[in-house]
């Protein structure tokens, strides 16, 4: 055997290490989520009547990226007890033992500090202040109290993730403004119908848990019919901005699909057939398929309102 071939496995070991603990430091930034913040942060932005230069903009869609990223490792610190115990956690990288607990604290910190000073010093204080609440709603507020004490958990919690529409604006106007506060309030009232889709299918997990969510504590027939009600008055909110003109007619053809579809997914996770519990039976394939509608939905309602600002005068 060459000594080089026998350096190449030597080495080879290293560097797969290396290479699996990157990915878990990265795991703990949840990338899913990560990528629908910035998304709506940068909508935000879009949306605003001045823009900053390139380079600011990619710096401040970075440090949303950065803080909604290490807002989820203070999360996986916090839940590493349950998140151990539920199916769909449990391979997640500290309760599976791939990495230190205190680590993952100190990595979510300073993440979260370093996001709000490069924002501060890129942008302003005002997006920055606002990025540091966020921060501390979905840590502490959320995380802390709210999640493992009430089944309205999701509901006031939601709000941390409907901050980064707020940020992209401030970070572009250095003020706020009602268009931004209607973009938090339409992702504040999504968040519901779209975790609460979930939570029915995901319900054993929270329950062996021992979180409160909605299906747990009220029941699966009860937090259908909750779906169905949030469903209708996201739709109502989502055309607020054609109310008051604040879009044009792209997005409001846009919202009025969407809204149209949502409310179908909406009546078919409350007319699935179900037993006396209001348990599916099913699978939860309505719950399942109004959940992934609910992702696009947001996506493309918020496309529809950077398409009005980029095409028409």
């Amino acid at each position: 055997m060459s000594a080089n071939l026998q350096m190449d496995m030597a080495v080879r070991p290293a560097f797969s290490e290396v290479g699996s603990s990157l990915k878990d430091w990265l795991a703990l930034l949840k990338p899913r989520v990560i990528s629908l913040v910035v998304f709506t942060g940068a909508a935000g932005m879009a949306v605003a009547p001045r823009w900053p230069s390139v380079v600011t903009g990619a710096i401040d869609m970075l440090c949303i990226c950065i803080g909604a990223g290490a807002a989820g490792a203070i999360n996986m610190w916090y839940d590493r007890d349950i998140d151990a115990i539920m199916k769909r956690t449990s391979v997640r990288p500290i309760p599976d033992d791939r990495m230190n607990a205190d680590s993952a604290l100190i990595y979510g910190v300073v993440l979260s500090a370093l996001s709000v000073a490069v924002l501060w010093l890129a942008s302003n204080g005002l997006a920055a202040a606002i990025l540091a609440f966020s921060i501390f709603f979905y840590a502490v507020i959320y995380t802390m109290w709210l999640k493992r004490r009430t089944p309205q958990n999701i509901v006031i919690g939601g709000a941390a993730g409907a901050f980064p529409p707020m940020i992209g604006w401030a970070a572009a106007m250095n003020d706020m403004a009602v268009l931004p506060v209607v973009m938090f309030a339409i992702v504040f009232l999504w968040t519901p119908p779209h975790f609460w889709s979930l939570s029915l299918y995901a319900c054993k997990d929270y329950t062996r848990a021992g979180i409160p969510m909605l299906p747990v504590v009220r029941g699966q027939r009860h937090t259908r019919w909750q779906i169905l009600i949030y469903t209708f008055i996201l739709s109502a909110v989502t055309l607020v901005p054609s109310v008051l003109k604040l879009c044009g007619p792209i997005y409001t053809v846009t919202a009025s699909l969407l809204d149209f579809g949502f409310i179908y997914f909406a009546f078919r996770v409350l007319t699935d057939r179900q037993d006396a519990a209001g348990v599916s039976e099913t699978g939860d394939r309505p719950a399942r398929l109004a959940f992934r509608y609910s992702l696009a939905y947001l996506f493309f309602l918020f496309l529809g309102l950077l398409a009005d600002r980029l095409l028409l005068p």
